[in-house]
């Protein structure tokens, strides 16, 4: 029986299986780098040990470290989770031999199954070795990993050796395995996947199915289970499949297999030898802990010879610091407030006061929401997440509420292009029109009284804010009864520094309200409060290249110096954020006058990259 056990891994992931060992009265070891010295996970688990850095590279892929780790613990297990080194067989055969039980497959399995291109020729599939104009458009992606990283789709025959480059450079930063692959690209098909649990005497699980077909930069961000919509006889087949990939490599434990679903046919993609991001609707579904049944089965135990039934239906959404509106560009700082409504469940790595930094993934939380029918789920899901509160960084939850809310979505009519088709909608700016009039009398509130109302007409007030990129300005007066709106139909019913009530056309509503320096979120809805005069010290010149996140400078095209002429669309500088490699590129035709920067260089957000004076037309 395992006593105690290490997680090899961080946040998210890290807590929930924190969780699990505490219900089954198991001892857990966290490791941390420098960066997550104090996040959650190191904070919620028993023992913590230091992995000294900060980058993945230089701690959790070490897997020498961690396993050193687990014996100076005195740990007698040791779990992945997902990402980093979960779907490392040299990982899992360091742990093996230090005489640690592995909660995973055998490295046999995962040597069969990581690299995508071998799982492929177990299927019976081959990539392409050459790519001809006829085979676009096409995939590039990393053999090794998940996540969406080391992926790009080319287009055109010019573009393929920089997709090479750019998928190659960024899985060996997030895998510390560089291998690459082409593979056809199927436009529009269904991301689904098969959940599989197998024990070691012979019993393999297929525990149903998940839709994970809204995905940004190939990565998921809404799923559900099980798929809707699919006809009985290709369920079967799919969990057919499953079950034969995961016999083809004698495979143990938890494990997903994953297919693009077109034209009532399903194409084999890989086999994840791992836990999965989106394993909770799979367990909310099916009543089971996954972690728990992993922990079981490593410790020998057999799985009953039928699976539990399903019931009902469970959707899950990925809230990021992220802002789509940008190229869902990455977003960090502190999280002062995370706060869910009762009633759907909530996996996370953070809490108020925590930092999101630039190491690692953006993901701040997963909310699943379980019910009867998919209806209802999605209905739930989408409430929840409108009056979920995340007071911090740009986030996307405006996004998953819009998202679970889109006809195509309800009608289960979505596809891997449903982001493609609908983001401009989807992001376009949208704020309750009466958040920057709560946000301004809630400041006078909290300021000193002393100086507000005379005894004489008195000029409005004026208060600016910034929201979703729009400036709005807002104008209020100090009267013998309190504050009063300069907005036609408004009547302050209360005001007060964290609550304002408004009533307008005999409807009162409430706004709660935040502040944190200079940003205000009212109801969730987030606003920059802006001076009265701009501040000439933050104008640049014309064709300034801002860096749109903090991140390090990992690469400057080839040749170019200051002087150098640029073409519209041409990368100068590459940036890698939370495992991320992110292009950037002359907006305009002309000559790079500028560039500040060089390889390996941190920068925050709004650093000087570089200036492109544009060409006279």
């Amino acid at each position: 029986m395992i006593q105690t056990l290490l997680v090899a891994n961080r946040g998210e992931i890290a807590c929930r299986i924190v969780r699990t060992c505490r219900g089954l009265g198991i001892r857990t070891v966290a490791v941390h780098s420098d960066a997550d010295e104090n996040a959650l996970h190191a904070r919620v688990a028993d023992t913590t040990v230091r992995l000294p850095g900060a980058a993945a590279a230089e701690t959790y892929l070490r897997g020498d470290l961690i396993v050193k780790a687990a014996l100076a613990a005195g740990a007698d297990a040791v779990h992945p989770g997902y990402g980093f080194l979960s779907e490392n067989a040299d990982f899992a055969r360091a742990v093996l031999d230090a005489g640690l039980t592995w909660i995973g497959p055998p490295p046999e399995a995962i040597e069969a199954m990581a690299s995508k291109t071998r799982a492929k020729q177990l299927m019976g599939l081959e990539p392409l070795r050459e790519v001809t104009e006829s085979d676009l458009p096409v995939l590039v992606k990393a053999a090794a990993g998940g996540g969406g990283r080391g992926m790009r789709i080319v287009r055109r025959l010019e573009e393929l050796q920089g997709a090479l480059e750019g998928a190659r450079a960024e899985a060996a930063s997030a895998f510390g395995d560089g291998e690459v692959f082409v593979e056809p690209y199927l436009e529009n098909g269904r991301h689904v996947e098969v959940q599989i649990l197998a024990d070691t005497h012979g019993t393999v699980w297929p525990l149903g199915t998940r839709d994970c077909s809204l995905q940004r930069r190939h990565q998921k961000v809404i799923e559900e289970a099980p798929a809707p919509g699919l006809p009985a006889a290709l369920t079967e087949e799919l969990h057919a499949l499953a079950v034969r990939a995961a016999r083809a490599v004698s495979y143990v434990g938890a494990g997903t297999v994953e297919f693009l679903v077109a034209d009532g046919r399903a194409h084999f993609l890989e086999m994840n030898t791992r836990l999965q991001v989106e394993h909770p609707v799979t367990e909310e579904v099916f009543g089971l802990d996954l972690v728990a049944e992993q922990i079981r089965v490593a410790e020998g135990h057999a799985l009953a010879v039928e699976p539990p039934r399903a019931r009902g239906h469970a959707v899950e959404a990925r809230l990021y610091a992220e802002d789509p509106a940008r190229d869902w560009s990455p977003q960090t700082g502190t999280l002062h407030r995370l706060a869910v409504p009762d009633g759907v469940r909530l996996d996370t790595g953070f809490t108020g006061g925590d930092d999101i930094g630039v190491h690692y993934d953006p993901m701040i939380a997963k909310v699943v929401a379980h019910a009867p029918t998919r209806a209802e789920a999605v209905r739930a899901l989408a409430g929840a997440l409108e009056r979920t509160l995340v007071q911090g960084p740009v986030t996307n939850r405006d996004l998953l509420v819009r998202s679970l809310r889109h006809e195509e979505f309800t009608s289960a009519r979505m596809d891997t292009g449903f982001y493609d088709r609908h983001l401009p909608a989807l992001t376009a700016p949208a704020h309750d029109p009466l958040a920057p009039l709560a946000a301004a009398l809630a400041d006078a509130c909290g300021r000193s009284r002393f100086g507000g109302w005379r005894n004489v007409p008195s000029q409005p007030q004026v208060k600016r804010y910034a929201v979703a990129g729009e400036e709005h300005e807002v104008r209020y007066r100090h009267t013998r009864d309190g504050l009063a709106a300069e907005a036609d139909g408004v009547r302050v019913v209360r005001a007060q520094p964290d609550r304002v009530v408004l009533e307008k056309d005999g409807v009162r509503r409430g706004f709660d309200v935040a502040r944190h320096g200079d940003q205000v979120w009212v109801n969730g809805t987030a606003l920059t409060a802006l001076p009265r005069f701009p501040d000439p010290a933050a104008q640049h010149a014309p064709g300034s290249l801002l860096a749109p996140m903090p991140g390090t400078v990992v690469k400057i095209a080839d040749g170019l110096v200051t002087g150098s002429s640029v073409q519209e669309g041409e990368p100068i500088v590459w940036l890698e954020a939370m495992k991320m490699q992110h292009r950037i590129s002359a907006p305009v035709p002309g000559v790079l006058t500028a560039l500040p920067v060089t390889e390996g260089q941190q920068v925050e957000v709004g650093t000087l990259l570089a200036v492109v004076e544009g060409s006279a037309p």
